[in-house]
Order: C-alpha cells, then sequence, then structure tokens
C-alpha cells in the first residue's frame, strides 16, 4: 500500500532564502509521495495536498504537523492525523 504525507508548516519563516522543500526533505518522513503545506510553499490547504495524493493513487494518507524554529529550521511536533487508509 503506498504511504502518502502531508507536512503542515506552521510558524514564520524569519529568513527570505528559507526553502521550506529542502527543510522537509531533511525531516526524512518515510513516504512514498510528501506534500507540504505552508504559507510561502506548496499547497495552501491540508484538502488540496490531500487531493492530490489520492490521485496520485496513495491509500493511507497521514498529516504531520512541523513547526519552523529559529526562522530557519523544522521540527516535528510529534502530532499525527490520519486522514485515510
Amino acid at each position: 500500500m503506498k504511504t502518502g504525507a502531508i507536512v503542515y508548516v506552521i510558524g514564520k519563516e524569519n529568513d527570505k532564502d528559507f526553502d521550506v522543500k529542502e527543510a522537509v526533505k531533511n525531516l526524512k518522513i518515510e513516504a512514498d509521495k510528501v506534500e507540504i503545506v505552508s504559507s510561502r510553499s506548496g499547497h495552501f490547504d491540508v484538502m488540496d495536498a490531500w487531493w492530490l495524493l489520492t490521485a496520485k493513487g496513495m491509500k493511507r494518507i497521514v498529516c504531520i504537523i512541523a513547526e519552523i524554529i529559529n526562522g530557519s529550521d523544522l521540527r516535528l511536533t510529534g502530532r499525527e492525523i490520519q486522514l485515510c487508509e
């Protein structure tokens, strides 16, 4: 079964050069496909990201919350919501 993950990014990005996509890659999330919901890049809401993952054949989709720390790094909060299976 293919697994998709939605990373919901919270917090303020202080550094204009902060690359959210690269920061998410550094989290090493175990999923077949990862989508990002943030204010500056990626999707604007969870539903949009969920629809894309569903359309790409993901059967299990989880939403993980990550917060921006020090304005230029991401940390997972430990909160995870399973959206479908």
